[in-house]
């Protein structure tokens, strides 16, 4: 990896998109998510705070360490955390997923309660999440070379990517992205190889 790369991670970690994950005095929860979708995830609902229920507790950064369900996690600026996902939790990365998907490395976004044992009881995490605005430097097969802050990111294309265009409905139709376009790229972090796996890629603003 070179030098420019090393220094894009940190960037790319920490540009989750917050939209979905923090808005003020609500909850998102399972519900409120309803299908871990782009759109329900990137412009999720939230539902109302229940005033009978504790502040919520927000968690941020990168997984040192997974056991047994309870995640650690170390913030961006040096802080740490402990994470619990249980069968209850919603977990994104990069479609619906489950405990078993989370890996040490990942980054995320976690929202929760705080319990009596300083654990933060999940109800709802969001796993190496971006929102990145870039210019398409090139296209091919399952990839589009973008450029993002100054570094160049590959944007690995799936079964399941889509596309708007000057804001219209998302389509599985890419033939009309063009180098040059610029783009907002949603999708997943991949701490492998600091490449995004793309969920939406809007295009034509």
């Amino acid at each position: 990896m070179t030098a420019s790369r090393r220094a894009a991670a940190p960037l790319h970690r920490r540009r989750f998109l917050t939209a979905a994950a923090v808005g003020g005095a609500t909850i998102v929860g399972a519900t409120a998510l309803g299908g871990t979708d782009a759109d329900a995830v990137f412009a999720a609902p939230q539902a109302p705070l229940d005033p009978a229920l504790p502040d919520p507790a927000f968690v941020e950064g990168r997984v040192t360490a997974v056991s047994g369900g309870v995640l650690e996690v170390t913030g961006s600026h040096g802080d740490h955390a402990r994470v619990r996902v249980t069968n209850a939790t919603s977990v994104w990365k990069a479609r619906a997923a489950t405990a078993a998907d989370i890996r040490t490395g990942d980054g995320l976004y976690a929202r929760g309660v705080r319990m009596p044992d300083g654990t933060v009881a999940a109800d709802a995490v969001w796993v190496n999440i971006v929102s990145l605005f870039t210019t398409i430097r090139g296209i091919e097969r399952g990839r589009l070379h973008l450029a993002h802050g100054g570094h160049e990111i590959t944007g690995h294309i799936g079964e399941s990517t889509s596309a708007s265009y000057a804001g219209r409905a998302p389509t599985s139709d890419l033939s009309r992205l063009r180098i040059g376009q610029s783009a907002q790229v949603l999708g997943a972090w991949r701490p492998s190889d600091d490449g995004v796996d793309v969920v939406r890629v809007s295009a034509g603003h």
